[in-house]
């Protein structure tokens, strides 16, 4: 009798896919083709049924929206089949912490008659992309997902990513996946009715990825500062695009568009920005926490001789110029171990990467390097300066 062990059979398995991005303006004008283009690359047997979710705000700040939408769908019946009425979601981060809604979109999915040749449409902000884009992604093994992100935020860095999930054991993202959408179209006429908060917040996310990928561009925000604090729209548009560009490039080009590594370079900051994010239950929104949380680690990075000061204070003075600010009392909060909790964000991203811990540094403009390890005694230093710094610039006169 052979007792030899049957070898191991291993198969490589190799998978092609196309990420799209397109820019355009009034995407839903009868005029304006870029959807009914997009859907024929496709080449379909049949006209796709199409399933359309709409973000509330974006409803509620668009009146016209659904009915053009509508109208949209009757002048181009031959590429697109809607399959019901427009399904209206409550947008913002709170709604990725309701699973009901994941199961609502389900729903919807199931009672439209959709297949995994049809599509579906998402339109909104971050929040509402993650968890439309993650039922999608899970009904029927995946469905084709088109995403029409409606924030800065969204159009130059989380909604063109490949990423989609929602909150769960009160931590971000825990449930979710990876799937390549069909399509992001960003639609810049959406950036002109967001409030000034909202319109704001994308603002950082390109800083941030000028500072790991291009120093040129870090060098254009620069210029473009004063225009950028007053969220001209010409200004926004051009930092949105090139930020959404890079973002694309590193995704497509990085080598694991799936994270399946420990590695996640574009997360730049954002370590002590999810924690903050959650200890203040989102009452400071993911752009102003990875302003923080890039400060924190500019200065971590003085401090552990990695970064001259300079360069950390000349990046500072551009977030603060542009409206940000740079600290938040809640970094220093007590957690559940009695230390302060921002520090308990540092498991949560080991955690959350796969059990190593990697940190994305900036050692000079342009440049990024990883680390494995932080030391935790440097980081409380770095907040307590910025402490100080708020605190300064709290009591300093007006004009300053």
């Amino acid at each position: 009798m052979n007792e030899t062990q049957p070898p191991m059979l291993e198969k490589k398995i190799r998978l092609e896919y196309a990420h799209r991005i397109l820019f355009t303006r009034d995407v839903f004008a009868a005029a304006n083709t870029t959807i009914c283009d997009l859907l024929l690359l496709d080449h379909p047997n049949k006209v796709p049924r199409v399933l359309v979710f709409v973000d509330d705000h974006v409803a509620s700040a668009n009146p016209q929206l659904l009915d053009n939408i509508r109208s949209y769908a009757r002048a181009h019946a031959e590429v697109l089949d809607l399959a019901g009425e427009p399904v209206i979601l409550p947008g913002g981060e709170p709604c990725k912490n309701d699973f009901s809604l994941v199961q609502q979109c389900w729903q919807a999915i199931n009672d439209a008659g959709l297949d995994r040749h049809s599509y579906v449409f998402v339109i909104g902000g971050g929040a509402t992309l993650d968890l439309v884009c993650f039922a999608a992604a899970t009904a029927h093994r995946g469905i084709r997902h088109v995403r029409f992100p409606t924030t800065t935020l969204s159009q130059g860095d989380g909604g063109v990513g490949v990423k989609n999930g929602v909150n769960y054991f009160e931590k971000k993202n825990w449930v979710g996946s990876f799937a390549v959408p069909f399509a992001v179209v960003n639609d810049f006429a959406f950036l002109e009715s967001l409030p000034e908060r909202e319109r704001r917040n994308g603002i950082i996310e390109a800083i941030k990825v000028s500072l790991i990928r291009d120093r040129a561009f870090f060098e254009e925000i620069e210029q473009m500062a004063p225009a950028l604090a007053r969220l001209e729209q010409p200004a926004l548009e051009r930092v949105v695009q090139r930020s959404a560009e890079l973002h694309v490039e590193h995704i497509a080009t990085g080598g694991d568009p799936f994270e399946l590594g420990s590695a996640r370079p574009l997360d730049f900051g954002h370590w002590a920005a999810h924690k903050l994010e959650q200890i203040t239950h989102f009452a400071v929104t993911h752009g102003e926490a990875v302003a923080i949380g890039m400060a924190v680690d500019l200065l971590y990075s003085v401090k552990k001789g990695i970064l001259d000061a300079p360069t950390a204070q000349r990046v500072m003075r551009l977030v603060e110029q542009i409206g940000f600010e740079i600290y938040h009392p809640s970094l220093l909060a007590e957690g559940r171990t009695g230390e302060p909790t921002i520090l308990e964000g540092l498991e949560e991203f080991r955690e959350h990467l796969g059990g190593e811990l990697t940190v994305t540094l900036v050692p000079k403009v342009g440049q990024k390097l990883e680390v494995h390890e932080m030391d935790r005694e440097l980081i409380l230093e770095a907040v307590e300066e910025l402490r100080v710094h708020a605190e300064a610039n709290h009591l300093a006169p007006a004009g300053r």
